[in-house]
């Protein structure tokens, strides 16, 4: 039988990290937790240094000391081991953050982002944020080119779902022509009627060893940088095309080598 204490402390942990910042009363919708004990944990977790109350954002969110709690974990999923320079050269060359997500059940999840490389970033923290599929640019690159069995069975899920983000799942003639736009052009963004509406994420497939999509990998940037969509999208989507297409080669790499490492 688990300790219950550490179970909510855990559970705070959890949601804490999905959200650039979170307020109490979003930490009780999420947890289900009461306020009050909300308060106590928030207030342990801030004294311990894992999380700091910025006024300026009107939230809690985690610091930089959490990453000690990762220290004991060493293996990234492949997809990220080969991912992670090219991510890293994207952005010390056009300054705007690159996320890596992973498939999730009912989400992706971003597993690898290079904000704290970026002075420019919309964001404070991205890593472990689980993002809708149907709305969000990692998402819909996943999504529209995962075949169309994998396609089938995360709607299943998503159908289940009270989410707004998800209700396009119940939607299948809209989005089956989004899926074939996106599969046309080649890269997928986040729907302009979702938050945060100041900032895009334009984002591409990442495929595997197989030609499978394993992993969406997306830049994001403020609206205002740029008059008009069709300006971002030409300059950055051939920039993440082409890293895509190499993260590929990599893993290939990274595959024969391990399979020579178990030989």
């Amino acid at each position: 039988m688990g300790i219950r204490a550490i179970e909510r402390v855990l559970e705070v942990l959890v949601e804490l990290n999905r959200q650039p910042f979170s307020t109490i009363a979003g930490l009780h919708a999420a947890t289900g937790l009461p306020k009050p004990t909300l308060v106590r944990i928030l207030r342990t977790l801030e004294e311990q240094g894992y999380v700091d109350n910025d006024p300026r954002l009107g939230g809690y969110q985690v610091t930089a000391q959490v990453v000690s709690l990762s220290g004991g974990f060493h293996k990234d999923p492949m997809v990220v081991e080969a991912g992670r320079p090219w991510a890293v050269a994207l952005t010390r060359n056009h300054q705007w953050p690159i996320s890596i997500a992973l498939y999730d059940r009912d989400s992706v999840a971003v597993r690898f982002s290079t904000i704290p490389d970026s002075a420019i970033s919309p964001f404070h923290r991205t890593v472990n944020m689980r993002l809708p599929i149907l709305t969000r640019g990692l998402g819909l690159a996943y999504f529209a080119f995962a075949p169309l069995e994998e396609q089938q069975l995360i709607l299943s899920i998503l159908r289940e779902s009270d989410d707004p983000e998800n209700k396009l799942a119940r939607s299948p003639d809209i989005l089956n022509r989004l899926v074939e736009e996106i599969r046309s052009q080649g890269y997928a963004m986040r729907a302009a009627n979702v938050e945060p509406r100041n900032s895009n994420t334009i984002a591409v497939p990442i495929f595997n060893t197989e030609e499978r999509v394993a992993a969406s990998l997306g830049l994001t940037y403020f609206r205002s940088a740029f008059p008009t969509i069709e300006l971002a999208t030409a300059k950055y989507v051939p920039l993440l095309r082409q890293a895509s297409r190499e993260i590929t080669i990599d893993l290939r790499r990274l595959s024969a080598a391990a399979r020579q490492g178990v030989e």
